[in-house]
């Protein structure tokens, strides 16, 4: 088999009518690489959505070309869009092929007869994207082809679409059974002989295991083959051992001797969820420490490079995450393949609405009266296709553990309801009308998501038996009485941890799983202490464009990372909680400012002397105690909010904790800081062992992208206090985007100017070890530097 990747293309915003024909002149359109996000490349607007994020939409137009030379000859030739946000229509050649609705489905077209009508060497690909609902989603989906486009040419024998299949079925001491099936059709008008051989070759050994067979093909035939194997000695995959498999899959036409390859990466592995002991991979028992991600990126919106998730995902497993909830759509093959190699279980979820229209909030947050744009406009025609391709798409991805039908379906009033509730609570209901909390009855009955959760079950379990079902619940206190759950392998509940210990008693057979959680300990210790869940999932990883108060304000600040990447003070919090190393980490706040526990602190140590400050210290160890100015004060452990914490007097002397237990001590220190002297540049890298990982692909990470974190400095090398307009200029090579994860900044993502926030900014720039690159603040002496200085 062999792949090309279509990624240039020609790019109009605005709605030609005649861009499908093949001789239209594209000549002054805007060049582009695909993925390509538009919307992100526009000025934010108060005119758009709140929902998703201020940016506009609209209709789109691509037009890429590529030689047929290289696949004209080959039997069966298929162009495959990994998803384009939304409702693609496409032409080849000036021929309409098809569409698709969904922004994240992964859809296809077979173009041999159209290209035998060629009369030249040139194939042109028109896609028209419209993406004029603004108010379509909860968050920011991006407008455009968001993820790759390629184009797969096949010889006469070939595996069909979606065609393999990789089960592993049992594990015995270092023995493993698998399961790998094969759709395989003769594409030729003449019966064949077909061998099919195997090698699974593992990515860190040289261990390789290697299997055929020889079937016979009628012309046009489909026909199954399945191998059922016993591997000795292979490693087996989880989050702390990551062990994967290249699979190699060879079928040779025994008349022609022709041979046709195709790759897929597996891990062996096997899981369960107990409703009693929660879950198990490879027989042991594990915590899922997740977060919930959206697959936005700030200055790239959706079209995010696979380097800068790897980034991200890198600091998130840093902390101690181990698990992804995609929310809440199938998200881009890149994510899910860094997921493999790094190690994360992954549930993976379909849809966030049904056949009825959830709320959309355009003028902020819960504030009324919503739009009711969205999916639920194609879920009657679409469910099944759209929720098979997930399935299909993904299903070999050793990472995911768990499908998801649906997320928080069940919003009461959101539109359904039911005379069980006189009064619908739930769903943020301090901001609405006192009409939208009570029942009523010419509202869509809630027994109807019974009837449809038991249907998209069936077709879930048809696709794939060997995962179980889930569902994200928002209102148990009313689907578990209506039949929402009975159909589910898994239950899973949104910030209900009360209801764990009776619902627990009243389903037995069925586990029960935080799929989204708050950011509290007691939370946590809901997951900790109790055998029976398996684990967490908190709303969010990393702040997301969209679901936004209100202008300026234009995402989600619930993440542990900010939009930039960069670690919030939480994250250190939480990393006490999920990480095993001792751990220590200062932050303050001014003495009764707030009784939120979990807000207003800073990494700061700059107030008037004597000014009572509260200082809480992150850590996991047994004895806290602070010293400054020649004075110690033993800190409490707050076991209900899962600190340390005193109140001293503010100095201007070093603040210092350290931390003991058993025997190991670690320390933290807070000092006086000025404002900014210089910039401190960090090329972001990854560590030796993570870089010996990604060595064996090559392919799955840009090697010419560089993140650099730009860090104002004071005159003692502390992060500076305050804030500057930092430009960057570039030379050769190409400025990406700057990001300060500041969500109230509403500066274009196209400028190449921004301030940094809390003393950092992150520059994404491609290029090469030449490329030369300039900094510059009006408060700053510039910095001038080229890659190689810091490669």
């Amino acid at each position: 088999m062999k792949a090309v990747t279509v990624e240039q293309w020609k790019f109009y915003l605005g709605d030609e009518k005649n861009s499908w024909m093949k001789d239209y002149d594209d000549q002054a359109w805007t060049s582009v690489n695909v993925p390509h996000d538009w919307s992100v490349e526009q000025p934010f607007t108060r005119e758009a959505s709140s929902g998703t994020g201020y940016l506009p939409g609209g209709i789109g137009w691509y037009r890429g070309r590529i030689s047929l030379t290289a696949i004209r000859d080959y039997p069966t030739i298929r162009l495959i869009f990994e998803g384009v946000y939304k409702n693609a229509q496409v032409w080849v050649n000036g021929y309409h092929v098809g569409s698709r609705p969904s922004g994240y489905a992964t859809f296809s077209f077979e173009l041999n007869e159209l290209i035998s009508y060629a009369l030249d060497d040139e194939l042109v690909i028109a896609v028209r994207v419209d993406h004029t609902d603004i108010s379509d989603a909860r968050w920011y989906n991006g407008s455009g082809i968001t993820r790759p486009v390629r184009i797969e040419c096949h010889k006469a024998c070939q595996i069909v679409e979606y065609g393999t299949f990789f089960e592993t079925k049992k594990i015995e001491g270092d023995q493993a059974t698998i399961a790998i099936s094969h759709t395989i059709k003769n594409n030729s008008e003449n019966p064949i002989e077909v061998t099919v051989t195997e090698e699974l070759r593992a990515v860190d050994s040289k261990l390789k295991a290697t299997f055929s067979q020889t079937i016979f093909l009628k012309e046009q035939e489909e026909k199954q083959v399945i191998f059922d194997e016993k591997l000795t000695g292979f490693s087996l995959w989880s989050d702390e051992h990551p062990h994967l498999n290249f699979l190699k899959t060879t079928l040779t036409n025994q008349t022609t001797k022709e041979t046709s390859d195709y790759e897929a990466l597996v891990g062996l592995r096997t899981f369960s969820f107990c409703p009693e002991t929660g879950f198990t991979i490879n027989g042991e028992n594990k915590k899922l420490r997740g977060v919930c991600l959206h697959e936005d990126a700030g200055c790239f919106g959706v079209a995010v490079p696979s380097v800068v998730w790897l980034r991200r995902l890198m600091k998130l497993k840093e902390m101690g995450t181990n698990a992804i909830r995609m929310a809440h759509n199938p998200h881009s093959q890149s994510l899910y393949r860094l997921c493999d190699i790094l190690g994360f279980y992954v549930i993976d979820e379909a849809f966030d609405e049904w056949e009825n229209a959830k709320n959309k909030w355009w003028q902020g947050h819960n504030v009324y009266p919503p739009k009711h744009e969205g999916y639920a406009e194609f879920f009657p025609n679409w469910h099944q296709a759209d929720l098979e391709n997930m399935i299909d798409v993904n299903k070999n991805h050793p990472s995911i553990i768990a499908w998801s039908i649906g997320n928080e379906i069940d919003y009461p009033n959101d539109p359904y309801a039911n005379p069980l509730f006189a009064e619908m609570t739930g769903n943020n209901d301090a901001s609405k009308p006192a009409e939208e909390r009570i029942y009523n009855p010419n509202r869509p009955d809630t027994k109807r998501l019974s009837t449809i959760a038991h249907r998209l079950t069936e077709m879930a379990k048809k696709k794939d038996p060997t995962r179980p079902i889930t569902l994200a619940a928002a209102f148990p206190e009313l689907s578990s009485q209506t039949g929402l759950l009975d159909s589910l392998d898994l239950i899973g509940y949104n910030y209900k941890e009360h209801l764990y210990e009776k619902d627990h008693l009243r389903f037995p057979n069925q586990p029960l799983i935080g799929s989204e959680n708050g950011h509290g300990y007691q939370e946590w210790l809901a997951v900790k202490e109790n055998n029976y869940i398996s684990g967490q999932f908190l709303w969010t990883g990393i702040d997301y464009l969209g679901e936004a108060h209100g202008w300026p304000i234009h995402g989600s600040g619930a993440g542990i990372l900010t939009l930039a990447g960069f670690e919030k003070e939480n994250y250190y919090l939480r990393q006490s909680w999920w990480r095993k190393e001792l751990s220590a980490y200062l932050v303050t706040r001014l003495a009764n400012s707030l009784d939120n526990p979990y807000g207003g602190y800073e990494r700061k140590w700059d107030y008037v002397p004597e000014t009572p400050i509260e200082v809480f210290c992150f850590s996991n160890g047994e004895r806290a105690v602070l010293s400054n100015g020649g004075k110690e004060w033993p800190m409490t452990y707050d076991d209900k909010v899962g600190y340390f914490k005193a109140v001293i007097p503010a100095t201007m002397a070093t603040l210092k904790v350290t931390v003991t237990r058993s025997g190991e001590e670690v320390t933290d220190e807070l000092e006086v800081k000025t404002s900014a002297s210089y910039f401190e540049i960090t090329n972001w890298q990854i560590g030796n062992e993570q870089q010996t990982l990604l060595e064996s692909f090559p392919t799955v990470i840009e090697n010419d992208l560089y993140q650099l974190e730009i860090e104002l400095k004071d005159r003692f090398g502390k992060r500076a206090v305050n804030d500057l307009n930092v430009t960057v200029l570039v030379e050769d090579g190409a400025l990406l985007g700057l990001e300060n994860g500041d969500l109230s900044d509403i500066t274009d993502y196209t400028e190449n100017k921004r301030s940094t926030y809390q003393g950092r900014l992150i520059c994404y720039v491609k290029g090469s070890a030449e490329t030369k690159i300039k900094i510059m603040s009006n408060n700053l002496l510039q910095k001038n530097f080229s890659l190689s200085e810091l490669m």
